[in-house]
């Protein structure tokens, strides 16, 4: 029996028998002296278990003064913190800096459960490396004041900076969702400006306020709705099909890619492979388009074809 189920059974006879003795403990989990006075120590000054000596009980009860005897790391069997390590440096990699103080405590929680200092962890970014090609850098504070007002459902202040001119302008949102997709993050949320949905950019973001209003409820079904209809983030509720055809080659590695959650696609008799997909605004699913070159061909509908083709032609004029 590992040190974890030790912990939970003597934490379950406290719970339900109010009290412990050392020697029921030691014949029931088969433990010695040494090792019963040592859990005992470790649940306390460790853990935090408000375990007392009750003299007049000749036992070892909970403190009834203690505000919880509740133990949330004590559950999670050796596999599972390592699983929870594993999340913590997955989401540290993808956002490097952005959750650090809110994460480490429970990094520096979980690696003592393991008995093992900070091996665990060091082990896991040793083993396990992510890469995130094309992240941008966002602001620990607007992050942290998007997130505030998200889990406490309060409106949004936000200064933005808009791409296409440079230039900026202040909104108030009520968030919905953040969402973490290709590598960068994105707000999901109400404007009360355009009184409609829209997506930000968070790295875009320079200022955040959380308000004390609070925030326009907007259901998950309307989310995916108006959010998640077309292909990638910047969707709609209006979309087209694009009708694209990948050559033998391509096709080997695309044929495996999850373009879109409601996407047909099948191998043709030549080894090409054809990809239909709904989308709502172009400039996004051309991007992805044009990193494929010659090896994909926009069969319809003419408008996407006509822009990938003109996207091509400028390209080669540079290199002419």
């Amino acid at each position: 029996m590992d040190r974890t189920e030790r912990f939970y059974r003597i934490r379950r006879r406290l719970v339900g028998k109010g009290a412990i003795t050392r020697r029921e403990v030691e014949e029931d989990l088969e433990i010695s002296q040494a090792t019963f006075k040592r859990d005992i120590e470790y649940l306390r000054d460790r853990l935090n278990v408000p375990i007392v000596w009750s003299r007049e009980r000749q036992a070892y009860v909970l403190d009834p003064a203690a505000e919880a005897a509740e133990l949330p790391g004590v559950w999670f069997s050796p596999a599972e913190i390592y699983a929870l390590l594993e999340i913590e440096h997955l989401l540290g990699s993808l956002s490097p800096g952005l959750l650090g103080r809110q994460l480490e405590p429970l990094r520096t929680r979980l690696a003592a459960l393991l008995e093992r200092g900070d091996r665990g962890d060091r082990e896991i970014r040793r083993r396990i490396r992510v890469i995130g090609p094309g992240t941008r850098r966002v602001d620990r504070d607007v992050f942290e004041a998007l997130s505030l007002a998200l889990l406490r459902r309060r409106r949004l202040w936000i200064r933005h900076r808009k791409r296409g001119d440079g230039g900026e302008t202040e909104r108030v949102v009520s968030p919905q969702r953040l969402v973490h997709y290709r590598y960068n993050w994105y707000l999901d949320a109400w404007c009360h400006l355009r009184r409609d949905l829209r997506v930000f950019s968070v790295d875009a973001i320079r200022e955040a306020a959380v308000h004390e209003e609070p925030a326009r409820e907007v259901t998950d079904d309307d989310l995916d709705r108006v959010l998640g209809a077309g292909y990638g983030i910047f969707a709609g509720a209006a979309t087209q099909v694009a009708v694209l055809r990948f050559t033998p080659a391509a096709a080997r590695w695309v044929a495996d890619e999850v373009w879109h959650s409601r996407q047909a696609g099948r191998i043709e008799a030549d080894g090409s492979y054809r990809l239909e997909l709904p989308y709502s605004r172009e400039p996004e699913l051309v991007m992805d388009l044009l990193r494929h070159g010659s090896g994909v061909l926009v069969l319809g509908p003419p408008a996407l074809r006509e822009q990938v083709a003109r996207e091509l032609a400028a390209a080669a004029r540079q290199y002419a």
